[in-house]
């Protein structure tokens, strides 16, 4: 698997976990998330990805914590950016975005600095 069919697997996780965190898939992040794979390159990948976490309904805690070890193993990537946007889209699909979705949003990014960080300061040290 090619690093950048890890990321939209991975994306498709992070779509997950952003609409259950307010315990609730509603339909309209399903919406969000049908809207936002029309025409997208790797959509059959992303949507596997959410539906296959949907049947398994593992912790959001536990999942989050996969995705970000998968993206500090394939490392920065411009990807990133479509991440954050893909996550406001669905979290404010119903009714705003809520304080958890906003706390994971916030962290995912967050998150991602302070490894990349760590990263380059190993490199330098």
């Amino acid at each position: 698997m090619t690093d950048q069919e890890k990321l939209y697997e991975t994306l498709g996780e992070l779509l997950y976990v952003i609409a259950k965190a307010d315990g609730v898939i509603q339909v309209e992040e399903r919406e969000a998330i049908q809207e936002l794979l029309k025409g997208h390159s790797w959509a059959n990948d992303i949507q596997w990805s959410f539906n296959y976490e949907e049947s398994k309904q593992p912790s959001i805690e536990e999942l989050y914590d996969k995705v970000i070890i998968a993206c500090h193993r394939v490392g920065p990537s411009p990807i990133y950016t479509e991440f954050i946007s893909s996550m406001n889209s669905i979290a404010s699909a119903s009714n705003g975005v809520d304080k958890n979705e906003d706390g994971l949003i916030t962290s995912f990014s967050s998150d991602l600095i302070a490894r990349f960080s760590k990263d380059i300061e190993k490199l330098i040290d």
